[in-house]
């Protein structure tokens, strides 16, 4: 049965936190979002009321609507007052498992015991997460697509463990952010993930190939695949940095057909890590 989440908090205020705690705030719930730096949190603030003000001007909401959204939300940088009371936490941390692991202690200490839990992971183990908890059944994967305020799909994840009504739970939050949902079994990437890395890791290997240029890679698969955005062009947008990373973590899961592709290992050891540092594949 699913809960009735009045109450969200969404844990890390980046690229995807803020995008969250923004879906959350406009679908009616009291949403705090959490980081330990007060200048994260500032700056989720500012993309929120930016996404906020667009909508107004493009008719999408009413001023009314974009004020009440910002009167729900709540920027803490105190872990225990963002989980006091909350009937959903969704953990949108970067793409570390150590990190990831603290970060459930912390919720299996700071937040309700009947709380549901739900990550926003895009490759790691969410089993291995849902074991640092009393109750695993309460934990699920929720990965959101980048951005957020555009993209309709949210993977649900089963875990393990996970429970028909953290799943329902989960699901029923997803639509009320107006989402469109799938159901996927964990395995290393999901659906998406997995198969968006291969495309994109393939991309580098042309491009280490000068078998086109990136402009040129980008383009044939928009026109040719009508694909929204171009392999380089999203990678520039998710980080060239997370992208190694979950490349690394299928590597190790399965096999070598998700061996990264050395440019893009060179590109992050240059500090080529996209748009966030102002230069990836493309200069910005």
């Amino acid at each position: 049965m699913a809960k009735d989440v009045r109450t969200a908090a969404v844990i890390g205020a980046g690229t995807m936190g803020h995008g969250i705690a923004h879906a959350a705030a406009l679908s009616g719930m009291a949403t705090r979002l959490y980081d330990p730096s007060t200048d994260a949190l500032a700056k989720a603030r500012d993309r929120i009321e930016a996404i906020l003000r667009k909508a107004v001007d493009l008719g999408k909401a009413t001023t009314s609507e974009a004020d009440a959204a910002l009167g729900r939300l709540r920027l803490e940088p105190n872990l225990a007052k963002a989980l006091e009371g909350v009937d959903i936490v969704i953990e949108a941390a970067p793409e570390r498992i150590d990190l990831k692991l603290g970060l459930m202690a912390d919720i299996e200490r700071l937040a309700p015991a009947d709380a549901v839990v739900a990550t926003n992971t895009s490759a790691l183990s969410i089993t291995e997460m849902a074991g640092v908890l009393s109750r695993p059944a309460r934990v699920a994967g929720m990965h959101f697509f980048n951005p957020v305020h555009k993209m309709r799909l949210v993977e649900i994840v089963r875990a393990l463990e996970s429970g028909d009504d953290a799943l329902a739970t989960i699901e029923g939050v997803a639509t009320r952010m107006g989402k469109e949902t799938v159901l996927v079994r964990e395995s290393p990437g999901f659906i998406t993930t997995r198969v968006n890395a291969s495309l994109g890791n393939e991309a580098f290997y042309m491009l280490q190939e000068s078998v086109a240029s990136a402009r040129d890679i980008d383009k044939a698969l928009k026109l040719g695949l009508n694909h929204p955005m171009g392999p380089f062009e999203l990678v520039d947008l998710v980080g060239l940095d997370t992208r190694l990373s979950i490349l690394e973590y299928l590597h190790r899961s399965l096999g070598e057909k998700y061996r990264p592709c050395p440019l893009l290992a060179q590109y992050v050891r240059a500090g080529r890590l996209g748009k966030k540092v102002g230069r990836g594949v493309y200069e910005y």
